[in-house]
Formats: C-alpha cells, structure tokens, sequence
C-alpha cells in the first residue's frame, strides 16, 4: 500500500464517525430540539439540499460548455492555420496557372496540332508531339490541384462556419447555466439565513446524521466484505494528489490548485497521475469503463445521484475524498453517504459492453 493511501487511510480513521454511526465525540452532545422543530428543519434540510443539488448539476452543465468551448476554439484556430496554408497553395497554383497562360498566348492562335503539322522534320515532330501531350497532362494535374485546392477551402470555411455556432451555442449555454448556478446559490443562502444561529447549527447536525445513518445502511450490508483495499500504482498517486487538497475551498467550475469543485478534483487528481479523464461528472460516468461496486479498489470514481451530477474518489475503508458544495471544503466522506449511481475506474482499459451498475 503506497504512502498516500496509508495517508488517506489514516484519515479515514480519524473521521470513523463519517462512516460509523453513533460514535461519540469528545464534547456532550446538546440536546437535540423538539421533534416539531427537528421536523421543520428537517424540511428546511431537505429544501437546502434539493438547492444545492440543481446548483451542482448547473455547475456541471456549465462545465461540459466550457470545456466544449475550449475545444471548438483549439479546433476554429486548427482550421484557420489550414486555411492560411491552402490560401497560400491556391496563389503558387494560380501562378503556375497565368505562366502556362502567358505561354500559350505567346505560342500563337493555332491549335498545337496545327503548331505540330508544320514542323519541317519528323524528329522535330515527335519531340514537340511529347512534349505537348506533357503540356497536356501538366495542364490536366493543375487544373485539378485547382480544383482540389478550391474544394478544401471551401470545407475548410464549412468547419469554421460550424465551429462558430457550435462556440455560440456553448457560450449560450455556459451563461444560462452561470444564472442557475448563481440563482440556486443564492435561494439556498436566503434559506439558511433566515434560521437562527442555534437552529443553523442543528440543521448541520441533521446533515451529518443523515449521511452517517446512509454511510450505515451502506456497510451493514456487507459491501466492504468483497471490495479490495489495494489500489493501482496510479491510482496512489491519484488518491495522494486529492488526499492533499483536503481543507481547500469548494468553488464551482474551479480545477485548482487552490480551489475545486466535485469533478475538477477527480479530473486534475488523474491528470497528476498520468490519466487525463473527462471535465465533468456526467462525461466521467458515460465515457471511462463501468465496473461492478464489489469489483472496487482505491482510485476508482463512485458517481452520485440519477443524474450523474457529483463524484467522488474511494480511498479505501469504506471512504471517499471530494469536493462537496459551496461553503465546504474537499473532505473526507463515507462512500454510501449519498445515492450511488455506479463506478468506473480511469485506468482501466475498456474491453466490452459497460459493466451492470452495482
């Protein structure tokens, strides 16, 4: 087991009330409030977090435009660099093409057969006869080179006319999700605001009592029985580059250094292991190799919610590292703690059919 699971390990330890409910802390516990006001906040928990999820999945959206974005930029400056080159093609070709005009006018108006007829002795006849039926396929191959030249350009300004929209579009389409991000950030903080300081600090205790009574269910059924605690060689090296982003600021569409979101901490810990992987969640969920929840090891991405929206990476222990929301940091967590959609490992070659869900 390489330092930085170890690493990871022993902060899953030290955080076993993540992932084993009812373990005591060091202080008393406050009594808990009135079940009508738990019951209200528990409402208002609800509510908070339904705000933070369209948050997150608008934070995704907005990703996937982006990265859409760069990639048609990368491509609209490809296709003008083609298009410098055959503009440059197409003016030696049209060189080649007045020289050979220019030369024939200076031969005169009769016909090159005619030209041919004339000549005073057959040697003479043969040769300029060749040389003509060269003129012939030279003449033939530039204008084609012509035609071809004119043909790429011409696609060229295709692509580049296409690229433009789909650029449009994304940047269309990052703006709205940028007003949804902010929108639901927004209704979330005006919700939390208007609680009372003690309430709001109950409202957190509910948080974490209903991860940790998910992260429960989770291992009590036993799924920590048949998932290997031992990680790919860059799978340590992923777990130890997101390992050491714990405590830094959740900001959304952030990939670093000192901020992240959920999939700009998944993507950059690959990145440093030597496997770039998709931006976003969703591309995480529908392009790297699905594997079976008992078939995991350290290193490997658990995706949340039915919309792919969050992920997360196993550590080992039953954990995970992530990047949770606005006004959190990257953290430790327990693996069930929220819905689990599936798994996929980076660094794992596809080899047939995605593999079931759990």
């Amino acid at each position: 087991m390489g330092v930085g699971l170890v690493t990871a390990t022993a902060l899953v330890c030290a955080m076993s009330a993540l992932v084993v409910p009812g373990v005591a802390s060091g202080a008393p516990r406050e009594p808990a409030p009135r079940p009508s006001a738990d019951r209200s906040l528990e409402d208002v928990r609800k509510q908070v977090e339904r705000l933070y999820r369209k948050a997150e999945a608008a934070t995704e959206a907005y990703n996937a435009a982006r990265s859409a974005s760069e990639k048609q930029s990368r491509e609209i400056v490809r296709i003008a660099k083609e298009i410098v080159r055959a503009q440059k093609r197409m003016d030696r070709l049209k060189n080649r093409a007045g020289a050979l005009a220019r030369a024939q006018y200076r031969g005169g108006s009769l016909p090159d057969q005619a030209q041919l007829l004339l000549r005073s002795r057959p040697e003479e006849f043969f040769h300029d006869a060749d040389l003509a039926r060269k003129g012939q396929q030279a003449t033939k191959s530039l204008m084609g080179a012509l035609a071809r030249t004119q043909s790429d350009l011409d696609e060229y300004a295709h692509s580049a006319s296409e690229q433009w929209q789909k650029l449009e579009e994304n940047r269309k389409k990052k703006a709205t999700a940028k007003q949804e991000i902010k929108k639901r950030l927004a209704d979330a903080k005006k919700v939390e605001e208007r609680l009372e300081k003690d309430e709001l600090k109950r409202l957190r205790e509910l948080e974490d009592e209903v991860a940790r009574e998910a992260q429960a269910k989770w291992l009590d059924s036993g799924v920590l029985d048949e998932i290997s605690d031992r990680a790919s060689k860059k799978g340590r090296k992923a777990i130890a580059f997101a390992t050491r982003q714990i405590g830094k600021d959740y900001v959304w569409g952030a990939e670093g250094p000192d901020t992240y979101d959920c999939s700009g901490l998944t993507s950059q810990a690959w990145l440093a292991a030597g496997r770039p992987i998709p931006r976003t969640s969703q591309e995480q969920w529908r392009q790297l190799p699905r594997i079976r929840i008992r078939d995991m090891r350290p290193g490997d991405l658990i995706i949340y919610h039915h919309d792919a929206s969050h992920v997360g990476m196993y550590v080992g222990k039953g954990a995970i590292v992530h990047a949770p929301r606005p006004g959190r940091q990257v953290t430790l967590a327990g693996a069930g703690s929220m819905r689990i959609l599936g798994v996929v490992r980076p660094d794992k070659q596809p080899t047939g059919p995605a593999a079931p869900r759990s």
